[in-house]
């Protein structure tokens, strides 16, 4: 591959991906913004499917939005607004998956991805910026990536909005992804 390829292919998908979360940022504008709106924050490329579907549980029954939020650290030696391609590539395939089962049940989604210096920098900034109703955080375990017991006290802590931890079990298995 010539080094022009080898930049030009992660800035197309760089700029597909931030193409459809604009689409859906613009879809979800025409949401009622009156509507109850449950905040899911996660980490890594797989969410606990027991989280996930309490998660899914909650919101049909409040008929409430729901919005995953991927909290993408962005390093000190890039400018916070830099593009983060790694990003958006390893939180797509899990808003697919999340997409697609809240689909089955009628449940509104509204995806982003938040980003920060830290996870918690990155928390921080998605409940700075918007009104939750509810935040659902589902903690990390061997087998699934999720937010570590220090930033979860740290939330717990600071935000006024009723906030649901979840700790799945050791059988838990990961969101399977659609690819």
């Amino acid at each position: 591959m010539s080094p022009l390829e080898l930049i030009a292919i992660p800035l197309a998908i760089a700029v597909a991906v931030l193409g459809v979360l604009l689409v859906r940022r613009r879809r979800a504008a025409e949401l009622d913004p009156a509507a109850h709106r449950i905040l899911f924050p996660f980490v890594g490329s797989a969410v606990s499917q027991r989280a996930l579907d309490a998660t899914l549980r909650l919101a049909r029954a409040e008929d409430a939005v729901l919005v995953p939020a991927y909290l993408a650290p962005v390093p000190m030696d890039l400018p916070l607004t830099a593009a983060i391609p790694g990003a958006a590539l390893a939180a797509m395939p899990v808003f697919e998956a999340i997409e697609q089962r809240a689909a089955t049940q009628g449940i509104a989604v509204d995806t982003r991805i938040e980003r920060g210096r830290t996870v918690r920098h990155a928390l921080r900034e998605a409940i700075a910026n918007e009104r939750f109703d509810r935040i659902v955080v589902a903690v990390a375990t061997p087998q699934t990536d999720g937010l570590a017991p220090e930033d979860v006290a740290w939330l717990l802590e600071r935000d006024a909005c009723e906030i649901l931890v979840l700790r799945p079990g050791a059988a838990t298995r990961p969101v399977p992804v659609a690819v």
